[in-house]
Order: structure tokens, then sequence, then C-alpha cells
């Protein structure tokens, strides 16, 4: 009977291998040599200790020798090849240059292979057919490590970005007043640990987007560093200013705002991240619902105040306004934006006529009738102050319910 081909040459395959096991320490050498002759570019290992690597290269070939000659099974799911890609993928090696190793491995092994059967005078036809299960157990194994190194590079990056999270709540939670930690955070953020910062808050809108798009590559274009996280509700920015005035960054964010963005004043240095945190969420209740802005809490103190004092606001408003604001609806707008007008016009009653188009004595008549509903003057920096004020409050409470 004539004997099978494909039989004889996995016979063959597997006598050839199992006698190269025992020479796996000087296989290893001679990877490692072609690991370090080859082009530094494919095979950089400087994150790699020698011994690591070499323990590395021992494992790998002892398994393509043991798959070779019917030891183990494989190539597929090999949990060899899996480890050596964990690991690599944990040190930084690229897989390019694993996948390069891998096949110079596999011409290691095939050079010791056709060693072996020149010295057992294998039949040449009968050893070519090694060649094709030495390599489909490279490819098996090299699929295993690609698979295990992608695996693990995107844990890696779940755990990056849960740490990156988690340094970022610090901050925002003041813990950077510790100037240990601080240190520490700034490194793995790539941010200043002093000099001037800004925060930023843009809320969540309705469709799930946040208010504030393109933010990050309009800030490198200034090459400004700044973080970004999302939180419930919002997203977060710490914008680092170092030396830095505010306006130009202000000026590129501002074409951003899709909905209500908010920004601290500048602070110094991540110690006061977290006050500035909360400083730009005060500013953030100081825009209405709706709104499609970015405002500054430069731009909203008296606002800010009010937002901060919920409670008091009301009271001022009642205090300030309340009879007017029980009048019929038409009377009591009429009346409201007079004395908006008549403010904002640094109480002159001529440009508050010209703005509201009306006669002069119209708006001092309606003046007079607040005057009677209010029973306090309208004249003097505390009614002024006190009006204004109240004038906010109204428009923070009709805005928020909006």
């Amino acid at each position: 009977m004539v004997a099978d081909p494909a039989d004889a040459s996995e016979e063959i395959t597997h006598s050839l291998a199992e006698a190269r096991l025992n020479d796996v320490p000087a296989l290893a050498e001679r990877l490692m040599s072609a690991i370090f002759t080859d082009n530094p570019e494919w095979t950089d290992y400087s994150p790699v200790p020698r011994e690591d690597l070499w323990e590395g290269c021992h494992r790998y070939l002892e398994r393509i020798l043991q798959i070779l000659s019917g030891a183990v099974s494989g190539p597929d799911d090999d949990d060899v090849a899996a480890a050596i890609g964990r690991r690599r993928a944990e040190q930084g090696v690229p897989l390019e240059v694993m996948l390069r190793t891998f096949r110079l491995g596999g011409r290691i092994v095939w050079e010791a292979l056709v060693e072996q059967a020149h010295a057992d005078r294998a039949d040449p036809d009968v050893v070519l057919g090694a060649a094709t299960s030495m390599w489909t157990v490279i490819d098996g194994l090299s699929s295993t490590l690609s698979t295990s190194y992608r695996n693990t590079e995107l844990e890696k990056l779940r755990r990056d970005d849960q740490r990156r999270h988690a340094l970022v709540e610090d901050l925002l939670s003041g813990r950077a007043r510790d100037t240990a930690f601080a240190q520490r955070t700034a490194k793995e953020l790539d941010l200043p640990t002093g000099g001037r910062y800004l925060v930023v808050v843009a809320e969540m809108r309705a469709d799930g987007s946040f208010a504030l798009r393109g933010q990050q590559a309009a800030l490198s274009a200034l090459n400004v560093r700044s973080v970004w996280q999302v939180r419930a509700d919002t997203l977060v920015g710490l914008v680092a200013l170092e030396q830095r005035d505010e306006h130009p960054v202000l000026e590129v964010l501002r074409p951003l705002a899709r909905g209500r963005v908010a920004v601290s004043p500048t602070v110094r240095g991540l110690a006061e991240i977290g006050l500035a945190h909360q400083l730009a969420l005060t500013t953030l209740g100081t825009s209405s619902h709706g709104a499609s802005e970015l405002v500054s809490l430069e731009e909203r103190y008296p606002e800010a105040l009010l937002v901060q004092s919920p409670d008091l606001a009301q009271r001022l408003l009642e205090s300030q306004l309340g009879a007017v604001l029980e009048l019929p609806v038409r009377e009591r707008d009429m009346l409201l934006d007079t004395l908006t007008a008549w403010l904002e016009e640094n109480c002159s009653t001529a440009n508050a006529a010209v703005r509201l188009h009306c006669h002069r004595n119209t708006v001092l008549n309606r003046l007079h009738r607040i005057t009677t509903l209010i029973g306090q003057p309208l004249y003097g920096r505390s009614a002024y102050v006190a009006l204004s004020l109240a004038l906010s409050a109204l428009r923070l409470r009709d805005g928020l319910r909006g």
C-alpha cells in the first residue's frame, strides 16, 4: 500500500519538531540576536527588560515546536501567545513589533527544522509539507496575539479613562489643594500645576448633545491646553491659560456655543479649580433656558448673586415690584418695560422716551404710577441698585421657568 503523502509529511513534521524541543534555549538566543540586529524601527523593545524579552522568545518558540510535534493542540486561542500579547500591550510595545518578531521566530524555527531534516536525511519533498504546517501555526499564533493585544489595549484605555475621570473629579472637588496630588495630577493630565485657569461648563441639550462642540481643537489651534470631561448633565473643561489673557480664549469659544455655556473667572493653579467650577455653575444658572450663549461671571455678577440666594432674590422682587406684578398683564408689562428702559438709559426720561417711542411726559407719568404702587421713590443710589436687582431677579425667574 502506498503511504499517504499528507500522513508522511505530518509524521516528519512531528519528528523534526520534537527533535528540536531541547534546543529551544539556543533558538531563543538566535531570535534575540535577530531582534537586536533587525531594523530598529520594527523591533523596538525598549520598554521590555532583556530577561523578560528572552523569556517571551523562549516560550513562543517552544510553543511553536510543541504544536508542530503534536504535544499540544493549537494554534487557535493559544494561551502562550495570548499571554505574550497581554504583557507586551501593558508594556507599550507596538503590535507591529510583536508581529514582526513572531515572523522572525517562524523563520528561525524553519531554519532549525531544515537543519534537522538534513541531519536526518529526510525526503526533501516531504519536508516541504512541514513548511506549510509551520506557517499555519505562525499565522494562528499571530492572530491570537493580535486579538489578545487589542483586547488588552481596550481594557487599558478604559482603565486610563477611568483614572483620568477620577483625577478630574478630584480636581473639581478641590483636592488639588494638596500640593503633592496637584503635581501628580498635572503630570498625568499634561497640565501645568500653576498659572491661570478657566473652568468652562456647557449644559446637556434636549437631544443629549452638549452645548459646546469643537472646543478642544479650537483651543489647540491657540496652543492652549485643555481637558474636558462629561458629567451627569454637563460638559466641564479645564482650560490652562498659563500666562495668557482669557479674552482670546473666550472669543474663540463663543461661536461654538449651541446652548447655555458658562465660564468661570480666572483662578490660580489647579488648587483653585474646585472654586472655579462652582463659580462656573453659578454663572450657568444666570442664563435662561433655551438661550444659546457663552456667558462669563464678569458679565453676570448681579445675576450670580441672585442665583446664589434664590429665596432672598424672591423676597427682593416682591418687596420692590410686588405691587406692579399684581397688575393686569398689559399694564404690568408696560410699566416694567418703562422702568427697565429708564434705568438702562441712566435715568434719562428723554432717552427712555425715544427708546419706547413715546412722549417724555408719558414716561414721567408711568414712573409716577410705579412710585405710587411700590410706595417708595425711584431715585437715589439704593433705589437704583434695588430696582435693577429686582428686574434681574424677574428676568432670571421667568427665564429659568422657560
